[in-house]
């Protein structure tokens, strides 16, 4: 299995593994979004609360030139941390959340 092929796999392992945490309320979906043709995967809470409309991206994760762009992570643990323990190298992680001016200082790629 090459690189790309080693990341979706693990990036919808772990989104499958948090989609299992959130607790299945009335009304409100937990959605899982895979497009393995132009690589973008995302967790989305998806519903209403009462008269409250619900609609959250928990995660977002792109691959894009050998490289997993975390879009958002709203996750405790962080899913960068959760990569490099599956044994993504951490110049293979952009945090795409934080200012490109802060990236050299995460530890992660830049770009």
């Amino acid at each position: 299995m090459g690189r790309i092929e080693t990341y979706r796999a693990y990036v919808q392992e772990l989104l499958e593994r948090h989609a299992q945490r959130y607790p299945v309320c009335a009304g409100v979906e937990v959605q899982t979004l895979y497009d393995t043709e132009r690589d973008h995967y995302q967790l989305l809470l998806v519903g209403w609360e009462e008269l409250h409309r619900v609609y959250e991206c928990v995660l977002h994760v792109d691959i894009r030139a050998d490289k997993l762009w975390i879009q958002e992570d709203q996750t405790e643990a962080g899913l960068a941390s959760e990569l490099v323990e599956m044994g993504v190298p951490k110049d293979a992680i952009v945090l795409t959340f934080h200012t490109p001016s802060k990236r050299p200082y995460t530890g992660c790629a830049v770009a």
